[in-house]
């Protein structure tokens, strides 16, 4: 049985204190107002893959070919989540092609080799060969990180736990975010375990059925992590891969985030929020219809 949200929901991090105690001096003189980032400053919207065949009409124009996708989609987003290195590890020259076609201040998230996380590999020359892979982004500036996805079958076990940890350690100075599926993960004792380990929590919107997510808010790292699946329940189990997130949110459901989305972006250092209803490009309708949205509360 799920357990109540309500119940495993904790805390996020806590604003800075603020320091000083003395009386102001009179008539202080006037100090320049630091910047302070607005929501969309801190906000970072993208879908989860880009290099969709089925995107050309509904989201990339006719005619456009694969190489046109990155800096056709590098014009609406300013984030990808890079899926291809889940299927295999590709060599540093694709990357380096990834950077020559977007612009500076693009930023990539990497998502873990299935190996890593499907097939419980700790192989030294798999983790070495990745990371190798990372070095074009992080050279040029738009690596922001790792995505860990482990699958539904991947429960809260004690070898699973300390595959977790080694998955950590053997990726010890990389950013890295991990998504679980079952709910077995969903326990009091996850966030503080995270936080030993210093993984961050990615958070899920993805149909409310037994043995999945809820999507409960944690903050575990500085930066904030969500992922938009669709609630499709009816295919989730017995669909494809195509099938499972073939969903369209509605604007109601993506404004019922927003004022989740504005708590986490108000304590963490950044909040990700990537689309993976890839199908027939409605992950890229919906980041958009987002982007509109935080932008519309943002100068409400």
């Amino acid at each position: 049985m799920t357990p109540d949200p309500d119940d495993l929901v904790l805390p996020l991090f806590p604003p800075d204190p603020r320091s000083g105690d003395g009386a102001p001096l009179a008539n202080p003189a006037p100090q320049a107002q630091p910047h302070r980032p607005s929501l969309l400053d801190k906000v970072r919207i993208g879908t989860s893959g880009y290099s969709f065949p089925d995107w050309v009409g509904p989201f990339y124009p006719p005619g456009t070919r694969s190489s046109g996708f990155l800096p056709h989609y590098a014009r609406q987003f300013d984030s990808v989540e890079v899926n291809t290195t889940y299927y295999a590890i590709p060599k540093p020259a694709m990357m380096e092609q990834m950077v020559e076609r977007t612009p500076p201040g693009f930023h990539f998230v990497v998502k873990l080799n299935k190996a890593m996380t499907h097939e419980n590999s700790t192989d030294l020359e798999l983790y070495r060969q990745f990371q190798g892979v990372l070095e074009p982004l992080k050279a040029a500036g738009k690596y922001d990180g790792l995505l860990a996805q482990f699958p539904w079958s991947f429960k809260r076990t004690p070898d699973h736990e300390r595959h977790v940890a080694a998955v950590r350690e053997l990726l010890v100075d990389e950013p890295l975010h991990v998504e679980f599926r079952h709910d077995s993960w969903l326990t009091p004792e996850l966030a503080p375990w995270l936080r030993q380990y210093q993984l961050g929590y990615c958070i899920v919107d993805e149909p409310q059925l037994e043995g999945l997510l809820p999507p409960v808010s944690l903050l575990t790292t500085e930066d904030a992590y969500v992922r938009f699946h669709g609630r499709n329940a009816k295919d989730w189990w017995q669909g494809d891969r195509g099938t499972r997130y073939n969903y369209d949110y509605s604007e109601q459901e993506l404004k019922d985030w927003l004022v989740k989305i504005q708590e986490l972006a108000q304590q963490a250092r950044r909040t990700y929020l990537f689309f993976n209803n890839c199908h027939a490009g409605q992950a890229a309708k919906n980041a958009r219809l987002m982007q509109e949205l935080l932008r519309q509360q943002a100068i409400g």
